[in-house]
């Protein structure tokens, strides 16, 4: 049966119900997984969830901080939440669907000075990605039907940054950060799904930021929310869609959903 599974950093669900249910109503995904939903798991809006048409839910949130979600048509089975980095600041949450292992992370931002000596934040977001290596690696990842989506807050390759030169000592487009994705996509065998569509040296962003106005007539984007699949998942991967068009709505999120359909 087929699947479309979007993933979407909303940065407050709860300011971005309309966004939500304008972007399901014309994508139609069958399972979403949020990010930063800023809100606390029972205060998470399930009903509206419902009548966007997602009876089902996993929610691992937090008042006024980060926090995931799943939505889904289709029954969830083996809901779970992770702790990472020994620090419940949720950021994982993860179910089964329609035979899919669904992975759903929310990586840390890691501040603004890009050495773990000097930033907590940072050392924090290094060492989340090199347990989420080591977690791919001991679970044996490669094996199984999985997918990882999420904002993982790392734009890894020289063109998923409007301005390599330029940015490559800014968080998120370190050489170091490069590197971590790199391991964990070893340690699982990981399929850069759309990377697959839309090879280098295209640019491919998913977030255009706040702080400079015009970033996105500018096109002053980045790759920071990825699709990651395993082998035996690769063989039933259609398409990818970067939805750019929830950028331009009225007080948007500075994320635009990717959209992934399986066969």
């Amino acid at each position: 049966m087929p699947l479309r599974i979007a993933t979407w950093n909303v940065n407050s669900v709860r300011q971005r119900l309309e966004h939500l249910e304008r972007f399901c109503a014309a994508y139609a995904p069958d399972v979403v997984c949020l990010q930063e939903i800023k809100v606390a798991s029972d205060s998470f809006p399930i009903e509206a969830m419902k009548r966007f048409g997602y009876p089902h839910t996993v929610v691992h949130g937090q008042k006024g901080y980060n926090g995931v979600a799943i939505l889904s048509r289709r029954r969830l089975t083996t809901p779970r939440k992770e702790i990472w980095c020994d620090r419940d600041d949720c950021r994982h949450a993860a179910a089964s669907v329609g035979g899919v292992e669904l992975h759903n992370f929310y990586v840390p931002a890691g501040g603004d000075i890009p050495d773990p000596e000097r930033n907590d934040k940072f050392a924090h977001k290094l060492q989340f990605l090199a347990e989420m290596a080591a977690w791919a690696k001991k679970e044996r990842l490669a094996a199984r039907k999985a997918v990882i989506v999420g904002d993982l807050n790392v734009a890894p390759l020289e063109h998923d940054v409007w301005n390599h030169q330029r940015l490559r000592r800014n968080v998120g487009h370190t050489p170091i950060e490069a590197e971590h994705m790199a391991r964990l996509w070893r340690a699982g065998e990981l399929v850069d799904v759309p990377r697959h569509f839309i090879p280098e040296p295209e640019p491919l962003y998913t977030w255009w930021g706040y702080r400079f106005a015009r970033s996105v007539e500018k096109d002053y984007g980045w790759r920071l929310d990825h699709v990651l699949v395993t082998p035996p998942l690769m063989k039933r991967v259609k398409s990818l869609q970067i939805v750019r068009e929830t950028r331009t709505w009225e007080r948007p999120s500075d994320h635009v959903p990717v959209v992934l359909d399986l066969s």
